[in-house]
C-alpha cells in the first residue's frame, strides 16, 4: 500500500527523533534522555516534538525497538551467510554478530541489556517481539542440527521444577529438543550475553586480557559443548 505524503513526512520526522535519540543516548545515557533537547537538535520548538513521541519514555522506547530490530537484523544477516546445514558456523555468526555489534554501539547495547532506567518499563506489546528475534534465532538454530542428528548430549536428569516451563517454552515456540537440550540453549544464551557483557560493561577489567575478542572465540567452543553440536 502506497504512503502519502503526511505519513511519509511523519515516518522521516521519527526517523530523525530517533538518530538524535541515540546521539545524546551515547553522549548523556538514558536516564538524562530529553526531549526539549532532542527539539533543540532536530531544530523545532518541544511542542513540535511532543506531536510524535509523547514523552521520554516513548523515545525510551523508539530506541530500544530500534535497537532491538538493528541488532535482530544484523544477527540475521550473518546467520544467512552460512548454509543451513552449518549449524555451527551459524551458532558462531550469531553469537560474533552480537558481539560486534554490542563492542560497536556500547550505548545502545546498555539499553537493552545493561542497567534499568529509573522510572522506565518498556511496554511488552511493543518491544518483546523486536527483543526476541536473536533468542528466535539462536534457538531454530539449535533445533535445525537436533533435527539433521548433529547434537549429542549425555543423558542428565532435569529438575522436575522445570519440567512444565520447559514443555511450555517448547510449545510456544514449536520446538521438538528435548528437555536436557533445551535447558543448555538457555544456558547457551545466557552465557553468550554475559560474555558480551562482561567486555562492554569493562568488568573483565583493563589490563586482564590484551585481546577480548581472542578469548571470545574461545567461548564459542565452550558455546558448541554446551549444545552438544558435534
Amino acid at each position: 500500500m502506497a504512503t502519502t505524503p503526511r505519513e511519509r513526512a511523519r515516518e522521516q520526522t521519527l526517523a530523525e527523533i530517533t538518530r538524535i535519540g541515540r546521539e545524546h543516548l551515547a553522549t548523556h545515557g538514558a536516564a538524562a534522555l530529553s526531549l526539549r533537547a532532542v527539539a533543540r537538535d532536530l531544530g523545532v520548538v518541544s511542542s513540535a516534538v511532543y506531536r510524535y513521541v509523547a514523552s521520554r519514555d516513548e523515545l525510551l522506547t523508539l530506541l530500544v525497538v530500534d535497537g532491538y530490530t538493528e541488532l535482530g537484523g544484523e544477527v540475521d544477516a550473518a546467520v544467512a551467510e552460512r548454509p543451513a546445514d552449518d549449524h555451527r558456523g551459524r551458532l558462531h555468526a550469531l553469537a560474533r554478530a552480537v558481539r560486534e555489534w554490542a563492542v560497536r554501539e556500547p550505548s545502545r547495547y546498555a539499553l537493552l541489556f545493561g542497567s534499568p532506567v529509573p522510572g522506565y518499563h518498556a511496554p511488552a506489546e511493543r518491544t518483546t517481539g523486536p527483543g526476541t528475534l536473536v533468542i528466535v534465532e539462536m534457538v531454530g538454530i539449535i533445533e535445525a542440527a537436533y533435527r539433521a542428528g548433529a547434537v549429542a548430549l549425555p543423558e542428565t536428569p532435569i529438575d522436575p521444577r522445570l519440567v512444565a516451563d520447559l514443555d511450555r517454552i517448547r510449545a510456544e515456540m514449536g520446538l521438538t529438543v528435548p528437555d536436557e537440550l533445551l535447558a543448555r540453549g538457555v544456558l547457551a544464551w545466557a552465557a553468550l550475553f554475559g560474555a558480551v557483557n562482561f567486555e562492554v560493561f569493562g568488568q573483565y577489567g583493563a589490563d586482564t586480557f590484551a585481546d577480548p575478542a581472542a578469548l571470545f572465540e574461545h567461548h564459542l567452543v565452550v558455546f558448541d559443548q554446551m549444545v552438544g553440536l558435534a
